[in-house]
């Protein structure tokens, strides 16, 4: 399961991601949308871990970047805000699968994203082959 840490808070996406390295997922960070965006061009993920609120509102445009590049990403946001607490991360985000808030326990988010891998990813269709006239 390859999986992207996004806050802005390196520290915090480093303890996050050797966390879940222990745990046998693949891990890769960004501490900005403009960093993450670069990522999601530059790779696949499974996984998106997002804080809504970064630099404004800029995780909310990291989340519709990783739904447009893989539809069938799982994105999971972790916030302090009490805005989203009724449920309005699923309106703005419609990949979400869950909200944290933080603080975030560390076996909270290994048990989120363990629950992810055990979903089937659907394949994508094949792709036509053109016929020689």
């Amino acid at each position: 399961m390859r999986v992207l840490v996004v806050h802005e808070n390196g520290d915090l996406c480093g303890i996050w991601a050797r966390f879940l390295k222990r745990s046998g997922f693949s891990v890769k960070v960004a501490t900005s949308p403009a960093d993450a965006e670069y990522q999601l061009a530059s790779a696949d993920f499974d996984v998106l871990v997002v804080e809504p609120e970064l630099e404004g509102h800029g995780g909310l445009s990291v989340a519709d970047m990783a739904t447009f590049r893989n539809p069938e990403i799982r994105i999971l946001a972790v916030t302090a805000s009490s805005f989203f607490s009724e449920g309005t991360i699923f309106d703005l985000i419609p990949n979400a699968r869950g909200v944290l808030r933080t603080p975030v326990r560390l076996e909270d988010l290994g048990a989120y994203i363990d629950h992810f891998s055990s979903w089937p990813q659907r394949e994508a269709p094949a792709r036509p082959t053109r016929r020689k006239a």
